[in-house]
């Protein structure tokens, strides 16, 4: 009888070393092509949650949306990053997305909540701002602009390069600054009279930035870009600085605020791994490595910055705002109305 049990006891040992050892489970992220985050945070995740994060890089923001559109009730990832609110209320009028009340969206200001179904939860910011060359306006006795109104001064004739809001990001994000400051019956005008006073229009922000504006040996000392670009312009310096060479313009609706979010996509078969990448992107831990990946921004109030943010950051107390729902109905027509009036 002891012999029998004994038998049994090799047979259950060997039965079980012939059953292969489970791997980790395999969480895949989609994102827009600007993503990026720190390898050690990636591993750390992984390594805490015995789990294979595979990101795919869908295009830019637009793109993404599209496809994860077209993949209906078939998703292409468990998760979705990088719709931002231009393009979210497409997204959530497609039902793309799964409701997650995360316990960190505690910690994140309600500014920053577009959704109150909760499907599409912030992730970080940034604002498209006026930024200018300091050393330009100083050797030109010239005051810098402060308000969009000021552009239309006969002063700041021919200094002023933007982006064409068809084939820029940053260049739509400025063309609605301007729907929601000046609104619908006023932005044209506005316009109209940066034609008069000369403005340069290119193609995209590294042609505006890096060959048009005077920072970089261009002829224009006022560029459409971000409100952290003079933070940057100080961190990446080739010779160390005492400040910023460049400022931005951040008067009373003269920038756009975008926000970035992140969604569960309907039909994932990793729900719960999921809901804890989500927790994971809204943590100060990842809040933190943004701004250096990206060069964006944490929605997260705990988060700490490195002290140079907290001191050369430009952020608008008052930044334009559009309804993602109106700029969804309304975004192609701006944009051809802007297109017939500015590029005649």
């Amino acid at each position: 009888m002891k012999h029998n049990f004994y038998l049994l006891l090799i047979l259950a040992a060997l039965l079980a070393a012939c059953v292969p050892e489970k791997g980790p489970q395999t969480l895949t992220v989609m994102t827009h092509d600007s993503f990026a985050i720190s390898e050690e945070l990636v591993l750390a995740f992984e390594t805490e949650h015995k789990v294979d994060v595979q990101f795919v890089g869908a295009g830019d923001t637009g793109t993404a949306v599209n496809k994860a559109i077209l993949a209906g009730d078939k998703p292409l990832a468990d998760v979705f990053y990088g719709v931002d609110n231009t393009f979210l209320s497409r997204a959530l009028e497609a039902g793309i997305f799964e409701s997650y009340a995360s316990p960190l969206l505690a910690d994140i200001p309600d500014e920053f909540e577009l959704d109150p179904e909760q499907r599409a939860l912030p992730v970080d910011y940034g604002d498209v701002c006026l930024n200018y060359e300091i050393a330009y306006f100083e050797q030109n006795n010239l005051a810098p602009p402060e308000t969009l109104e000021d552009l239309l001064k006969p002063e700041y004739r021919g200094l002023m390069v933007v982006e064409n809001p068809a084939t820029s990001s940053p260049g739509l994000a400025f063309l609605f600054a301007t729907v929601g400051h000046f609104g619908e019956d006023g932005y044209l005008d506005f316009w109209r009279g940066l034609v008069d006073n000369d403005v340069k229009v290119v193609n995209d922000w590294e042609s505006a930035y890096y060959s048009e504006f005077s920072q970089w040996g261009g002829t224009y000392p006022i560029v459409v870009s971000y409100g952290s670009s003079p933070v940057f312009e100080y961190l990446f310096a080739e010779e160390p600085l005492d400040a910023p060479p460049t400022a931005a313009v951040i008067g009373a609706g003269s920038c756009f605020r975008q926000i970035e979010f992140v969604g569960i996509l309907r039909g994932t078969e990793q729900r719960q791994l999921a809901e804890k990448w989500i927790d994971f992107m809204l943590s100060p831990e990842f809040q933190a490595d943004i701004p250096l990946q990206m060069y964006v921004f944490p929605v997260n109030a705990n988060t700490q910055l490195d002290e140079t943010f907290e001191q050369y950051l430009y952020t608008p107390d008052a930044p334009a705002s559009l309804a993602p729902e109106n700029i969804s109905a309304r975004r192609e027509q701006w944009i051809a109305d802007w297109t017939a009036m500015v590029l005649r």
